[in-house]
């Protein structure tokens, strides 16, 4: 059986602040080059995009698409994102929340309902002024095959546990449709080991994506699975947490997402959860309310300690990506010409991104990475990096050479 990695969280350039780049034959190329198989298309919910989507992808007969008119096509999914924002409990819920849907039909379906509740032709991720529960009985009236996925469910002001607009466990927010929902996705800015210090979210299966907002931003998170290219045989791996075809996902370290730490990003401060408490959530530069990040978060609603395991977990790896990897190597910026050119030699030799990341033992890897680089991979694999935390919307720092003293 093949394995398969996914990206199914991405954005088209028809959502706000994302690359003009982000059409399906650019991300076709790229996701060959990162070793991605499956990938999410976004935006369905947008009619303009919804309708190059209808142009350009063929089914495959399983619920998935390739490009029409090219070979070396990867497989696509129909993927979506919305934003709810309504008043619940006497708080106003921001949400983000993703879509998949088996097909084209079914998303003819689900855009004139969604276009009652906000104007969906403005951005690749509409407004809809909708709860959640509103939500998921209007799309399972459609089709009970697609899937309703709480997005990035930390993120502190658009997400299911945000501590700006979310829910305060998740009795509260799934008390009325919660057998509807089985996956839950991770974020950035957590892994799963911290996700599994929260009992309550034991019967949740948790994804990564990568989210991404351009090209080259694909698979920084990604899931792998051990199944055919079959539409509804993930979804059903998705909804049972099959490990012996839900293989393990792909992930950034959680401390380089711009929401990890606490802060307030105008006055630059940044404080660790202890750090916070000491200044009782307030910015000591200005006065105003401190964001609270998501280790701080997940830390006031867990009940397990750090390092818990439960017996049913997904495994995963951290990743930093080969890009990145080489331009430290080498003193530069990742944009440099001579970045490029060692990335395309380096997947001409290998493949793709993943398989030099995860798959090759160092052996194989020395036989033509060159040695400064094949250092930085094996000090990621081992965990040996210094990560300047992200905070309040600004991404962390990865230092790759410097932390030869960080486990």
């Amino acid at each position: 059986m093949p394995q398969i990695i996914a990206d199914l969280h991405i954005h088209s350039h028809y959502s706000l602040a994302t690359s003009r780049e982000m059409e399906l034959a650019v991300l076709n190329q790229w996701a060959r080059l990162k070793g991605i198989d499956l990938l999410g298309t976004g935006d369905f919910t947008h009619p303009i995009h919804f309708e190059k989507l209808k142009a350009q992808l063929k089914p495959t007969g399983k619920g998935l698409f390739q490009l029409k008119n090219e070979s070396r096509s990867v497989v696509f999914m129909l993927t979506g994102e919305v934003n709810l924002i309504y008043s619940d409990k006497g708080k106003t819920r921001r949400i983000h929340v993703l879509l998949f849907a088996p097909s084209f039909e079914v998303v003819d379906q689900l855009i004139p309902l969604f276009s009652k509740w906000g104007k969906i032709a403005s951005n690749g991720r509409p407004i809809l002024r909708i709860t959640l529960k509103q939500l998921v009985d209007m799309i399972f009236q459609i089709s009970e095959a697609c899937m309703v996925i709480p997005a990035h469910i930390w993120t502190p002001w658009y997400s299911l546990f945000g501590e700006r607009s979310g829910y305060d466990s998740i009795e509260e927010a799934l008390v009325e449709f919660g057998s509807s929902i089985h996956v839950m996705e991770t974020g950035l800015s957590s892994d799963p080991s911290m996700n599994w210090r929260l009992s309550a979210l034991d019967p949740i299966t948790f994804i990564s994506n990568s989210d991404a907002h351009s090209p080259a931003a694909l698979g920084r998170e990604a899931n792998v699975f051990n199944c055919e290219m079959d539409y509804q045989v993930i979804v059903d791996i998705l909804k049972t947490r099959d490990r012996k075809r839900f293989l393990k996902t792909i992930e950034y370290f959680p401390e380089e997402g711009k929401y990890h730490y606490d802060g307030h990003r105008k006055c630059h401060v940044c404080f660790s959860p202890a750090e916070t408490r000491n200044h009782r959530t307030i910015c000591p530069r200005c006065g105003k309310p401190l964001t609270i990040g998501v280790l701080n978060r997940i830390n006031s609603m867990a009940d397990r300690p750090e390092g818990y395991r439960p017996d049913h977990a997904v495994p995963f790896v951290k990743l930093v990506s080969l890009q990145k990897i080489i331009a430290e190597s080498m003193g530069v910026g990742v944009q440099a010409k001579k970045v490029k050119q060692e990335y395309d030699r380096l997947i001409d030799h290998s493949g793709n991104e993943f398989r030099i990341l995860i798959d090759m033992n160092e052996k194989e890897m020395a036989a033509f990475v060159p040695e400064r680089i094949l250092e930085g991979i094996l000090r990621i694999r081992e965990g040996r990096v210094k990560i300047e935390p992200g905070y309040d919307g600004y991404f962390g720092k990865v230092d790759i050479f410097g932390g030869e003293s960080c486990k």
